[in-house]
């Protein structure tokens, strides 16, 4: 009987790239060929969700990494550049930035170490609760239009950080370019000098030291695969601090993209004004037959009380009585919009960035806890002003609302009550009514919103323009066309004739020759420095401890896809160890190789590198004939991942002719490491050059395999947590599933898919796609399960007769 039991296998339509099993559910997600990334389940292989390739985010995947709460998945595109955080219960992209250049590699893992001054940061984090307010959601109208965000849940957001215990995301690539950033978003070291090309990454738990796997390419001799260790010790030292400090700017990094997405809405809202007079004014420009503009037409109408023929149809035939009042009402919805979003957004925000950059300012004030980890005070200065001008450019912009909606009203009622007079209908008294103020309001909004020159006007509205709400949205860097007037100003006065005050660092500039773009774009480069250097000052502290070249690849390789190909790195965090497997096909083809290091790079390890000679029988065969026939086997591993701190999962191939058969095994790591012999490395050579040397154990593999039928198993994914594995063919397209740690049933395919059905609660969360492929397959488990309870009156029937 098998030892592993087999839920699922599929064939399908294209070439798998990356394959990666969540850490805490059932599921394991695919990247293709096309660009696409698949969510599949355990059960059946069910597909629950798919994220087809957009021209936005890119097309071509390059590596996959979950959160470790599996609650988020991270994917990096060769062809844009950029990573992608996406979350797993809807497929929604929910947060996206760029990199310098291609990632190849990714590892995101969580800090285990425990110390009393991190308990307490966890239990006070949520403090900033206690004194800001929630920030309220973006209009749904608007969201829905945003890249990054779908539908109503704009406040992902904020969500996006999750567990307060610290969790970096590694991402590694070309010429030696390695980041981490805290918590997937905020970056906190940028490394340097590492050669080569990253195959694989690995952070210990313990932040003391990153492995990597790279491949070093010369001109004069082929590619060589080396092992490198840095110290990160800086990390390690300093965790409740970089942990502080890694919270706070991901708080600042999320608002900082909060406040992005209001203006992006507030742009929209100004568009939709422009949009909705424009459609009425068009038509009528393009018809009327005299040289005379849009505003000196308005201009006679309100001077004379008289309208030419060409106004006149437009305002009673297009326009319509009843077709005013609803412009009217929309256009002061709009204005509201942008109002409302000023307000509740664009205030709380700078509110709540405010307080946060004034946290971390009294953490580099700390000098002994926070200097060495780059916090500058005067750079953490400049950017709480940056945001307290921005705060100021908010509320300049709500005045000049103000202002313009006085206006916009006095405009509508005047033109309601002329084409009320035009009609001959009856005009309320309390709208007949006309001071001089209003007369002001209404030329000063004809002045405003009605372009001079037609054909030389180029913004968005042809012949109707918001400018002055408009031009502190432009995204440009020329001067207000119309600055706020500040004549009288008594506080300004004040200040000019002030000496003490004109400089002081108290107040902050309010720049009122730029728009509230250009103010929200030099705050964003201010925040930005200072997010920067902790992550250079961490960066450098970072020293090259250990590096090993282990073996020369052929080039002719390199058509083959290294997102699947050995060496694996594996953290064993209990015993605070980095393993690497890897196997030197061209020096000893049967040899599976182990390298040992401890996380602590001053630490030494006995038997850092040892063999597994994979020549022996498979020791399970029934019969002594079967027993005799495998005793001459060789077999060559093809493929190895760690399924848990003692447990290597391999993918075998017999070596012989009559035997080209493909296994799946277990393969336990204590009979390895059992080598009492010690092994010197000469470093000037590479490893394969000393093979002969290394200690070399012999392998019984017990029941703990089974043979891949019809299939050329080639690569396998694992997850010991959830005790599955997942097996691809040589041709990138083939899968099958297996439950690792079960026990052997008679009825084995139907009750290990109602076994592994209920995963986590999540068959209620997912997208419709993945809600019909499971009501189908619920079918199908509900009549097993009628045939089981069948089977079981049944049997209870015959043994009642027999008794």
């Amino acid at each position: 009987m098998p030892a592993f039991r087999q839920v699922g296998e599929k064939q399908l339509p294209h070439p798998v790239l990356c394959m990666a099993w969540s850490p805490k559910r059932d599921l394991i997600a695919l990247a293709n060929t096309t660009g696409e990334l698949l969510l599949h389940r355990l059960a059946s292989f069910q597909r629950v969700w798919s994220l087809p390739p957009s021209e936005y985010t890119g097309k071509e995947i390059t590596a996959l990494a979950w959160r470790p709460d599996g609650k988020i998945l991270a994917f990096s595109l060769g062809d844009t550049k950029q990573v992608v955080l996406c979350g797993v219960e809807k497929a929604e992209i929910l947060h996206v930035f760029p990199m310098q250049s291609s990632v190849t590699c990714m590892h995101w893992m969580e800090v285990t170490e425990e110390s009393s001054a991190l308990s307490s940061f966890y239990n006070s984090e949520d403090e900033s609760k206690l004194f800001l307010p929630k920030l309220p959601t973006l209009p749904k109208s608007y969201s829905t239009t945003s890249k990054i965000f779908s539908e109503e849940k704009s406040d992902e957001i904020m969500n996006l950080m999750g567990e307060v215990r610290l969790n970096v995301l590694v991402l590694g690539g070309d010429s030696g370019f390695v980041e981490l950033y805290a918590y997937g978003m905020y970056k906190i070291a940028t490394l340097s000098g590492v050669s080569g090309t990253c195959r694989s990454l690995s952070l210990s738990s313990d932040l003391k030291s990153l492995s990597v796997i790279t491949e070093v390419r010369s001109a004069d001799s082929n590619p060589q695969i080396c092992f490198i260790q840095l110290d990160t010790g800086l990390l390690s030292d300093c965790l409740p601090e970089v942990t502080r400090m890694a919270r706070k700017f991901t708080h600042i990094s999320t608002l900082l993209q909060y406040l992005h997405l209001s203006l992006t809405c507030m742009c929209e809202a100004w568009e939709d004004i422009l949009m909705q007079m424009d459609l009425r004014l068009t038509k009528f420009v393009q018809e009327k037959n005299t040289s005379t503009q849009v505003q000196d037409e308005f201009l006679e109408l309100l001077l004379w009380g008289q309208s030419s023929p060409e106004l006149q149809a437009l305002l009673m035939n297009q326009l319509t009585v009843k077709g005013l009042k609803k412009l009217g009402q929309s256009i002061e919805s709009s204005y509201s919009s942008i109002q409302k979003l000023v307000i509740s957004h664009l205030q709380s925000g700078s509110e709540a960035l405010l307080y946060h950059l004034s946290e971390v300012k009294g953490m580099s004030l700390w000098k002994q806890k926070f200097e060495p980890l780059g916090l500058d005070s005067a750079a953490l200065e400049g950017a709480i002003t940056a945001v307290g001008s921005f705060s100021l450019k908010a509320n300049e912009l709500l005045q000049v609302i103000d202002k313009s909606m006085k206006n916009f009203k006095a405009f509508f009622r005047w033109l309601y009550v002329a084409m009320l007079r035009m009609c001959e209908e009856h005009v309320p008294p309390e709208l007949n009514k006309m001071t001089q103020k209003d007369i002001a309001f209404v030329a000063d909004f004809l002045s405003e919103h009605f372009s001079e020159n037609e054909e030389l006007f180029d913004r968005k509205g042809k012949y109707f323009n918001v400018e002055r709400v408009g031009q502190y949205l432009k995204d440009e860097d020329e001067d207000l066309v119309s600055p706020p007037n500040t004549k009288g100003n008594q506080w300004l006065k004040f200040l000019q004739e002030s000496t003490h005050l004109k400089e002081s660092s108290l107040l902050f500039p309010s720049f009122p020759q730029k728009s509230l773009h250009f103010v929200k774009r030099m705050m964003e480069a201010v925040i930005e420095q200072c997010l920067q250097k902790p992550a250079e000052v961490i960066g450098k502290s970072v020293k090259q401890a250990v590096f090993l070249p282990l073996y020369s690849i052929p080039e002719s390789s390199e058509n083959t896809s290294r997102l699947f190909e050995l060496p694996c790195l594996w953290n064993d965090k209990k015993a605070k160890m980095h393993h690497v497997v890897f196997c030197m096909p061209d020096v000893s083809p049967s040899k599976l190789y182990l390298l040992r290091k401890g996380t602590d790079p001053n630490r030494h390890v006995p038997n850092s590198v040892v063999s597994v000679d994979l020549s022996h029988y498979l020791d399970n065969a029934e019969e002594e004939e079967d027993a005799a026939a495998q005793r001459n086997y060789l077999y060559s591993c093809l493929d190895a991942r760690f399924y848990d701190d003692e447990m290597l999962t391999v993918v075998l191939q017999g070596s012989q002719e009559e035997n080209r058969r493909r296994v799946l095994a277990q393969l336990p790591l204590a009979s390895a490491l059992s080598c009492e012999s010690e092994f010197t490395w000469e470093p000037e050579r590479r490893l394969e050059q000393q093979s002969g040397a290394i200690p070399c154990q012999g392998l019984v593999l017990g029941n703990q395999w089974r043979e891949l039928e019809n299939m050329k198993a080639q690569f396998v994914a694992v997850n010991g947590i959830r005790k599955v594995a997942c097996v691809l063919s040589a041709n990138l397209r083939h899968i099958r599933v297996f439950e690792m740690d079960v026990e052997d049933e008679d009825d084995e395919g139907a009750e290990s898919q109602n076994a592994s059905a209920d995963q986590d609660g999540l068959d209620a969360t997912m997208t419709s796609e993945g809600r019909s492929e499971e009501g189908m397959e619920a079918k199908e488990e509900g009549g097993e399960r009628g045939g089981d309870a069948f089977r079981k009156t049944e049997e209870q029937l015959e043994s009642e007769e027999a008794l």
